[in-house]
């Protein structure tokens, strides 16, 4: 089994290792949080002092972190992961990031002779403890039949978008689309019920009729319409609305390089913008169901 080097072992991290020790690997961590790192430790782990320890007894080496600012800092300079790494290592950066961000890290990574991927992932806390995350890959072909077996210890459904930032392009727009089917569908659930139609009817017809989709019937906004869903439980996350404003963000920012106008996109990160700033980040994204039925309301 390989040596694993992972970095950032927040509420999708911690799970992930869990995972890949699981299935045999040995797995060296590092975290600026000391909780976390023993955390890791208990599951069976061992601590690096430093990204450049880590990175030099590291065959591959995982990157699970919030920005793209971070991913460079982790990447670049003196004790750095490309500084550190031996030649011909495999790098996975399974942060959700801009577009323009992966595709600089992956140009440094070939200088350095290290094989990377662009990785994020969808399918939140409950599928990265489950191991059943969607991986969305971007990068070489080759290396990404090189990753393989080291992706299919963390998800199910994992495919190879292109070339290197393709697999951010993929993040991106998959979690527009469920932003704005979230909406959409608390929006009609909020409708229905003020019209007299309760919302476990609704489901139970748009669930099979033409208003099907993922969000709906995998993650029901309204409660006990889906088994083991956010709305089950006061919208603990999950995923919490500030990521999905953050990868809302990164939808934006990339149409705006693209010159290219997406509509509800851009009203559907308006709308989480105004459920993050009014003290609700760290909810589920689905609870923007509650927000959307005061407005409703007045």
């Amino acid at each position: 089994m390989a040596q694993i080097g992972f970095i950032g072992l927040g509420h999708m991290g911690q799970p992930m290792v869990c995972n890949l020790i699981k299935t045999g690997h040995q797995v060296l961590v590092f975290d600026l949080n000391e909780v976390a790192m023993q955390s890791a430790i208990t599951l069976g782990a061992k601590a690096a002092s430093s990204v450049a320890e880590l990175s030099a007894a590291s065959d591959v080496i995982f990157t699970m972190v919030q920005t793209g600012e971070q991913v460079s800092q982790l990447c670049l300079g003196e004790h750095g992961i490309f500084a550190n790494a031996k030649p011909n290592s495999l790098y996975i950066d399974s942060s959700s990031i801009d577009v323009e961000t992966s595709r600089e890290l992956h140009l440094q990574a070939q200088e350095n002779e290290i094989d990377m991927l662009d990785a994020p992932v969808s399918g939140g806390v409950k599928g990265a403890e489950t191991a059943s995350l969607a991986i969305m890959v971007g990068g070489d072909e080759a290396v990404f039949e090189r990753a393989k077996p080291y992706l299919n210890c963390l998800g199910k459904n994992i495919v190879h978008a292109g070339a290197a930032g393709n697999g951010q392009v993929a993040k991106i727009c998959n979690n527009m689309i469920l932003a704005i089917s979230m909406i959409g569908i608390s929006e009609s659930f909020n409708l229905a019920e003020k019209l007299g139609l309760p919302a476990k009817k609704l489901f139970e017809i748009s669930s099979k009729a033409s208003g099907q989709c993922w969000a709906m019937t995998s993650y029901s906004p309204v409660p006990d319409c889906v088994d083991n869903v956010p709305s089950n439980n006061d919208y603990k996350p999950g995923f919490t609305a500030q990521m999905m404003l953050k990868d809302l963000n990164l939808s934006q920012a990339a149409a705006n390089t693209a010159e290219l106008k997406t509509g509800l996109g851009a009203q559907a990160t308006k709308i989480y913008q105004e459920f993050v700033e009014s003290g609700h980040g760290d909810v589920d994204f689905s609870g923007i169901i509650e927000m959307l039925k005061l407005k409703t309301e007045r």
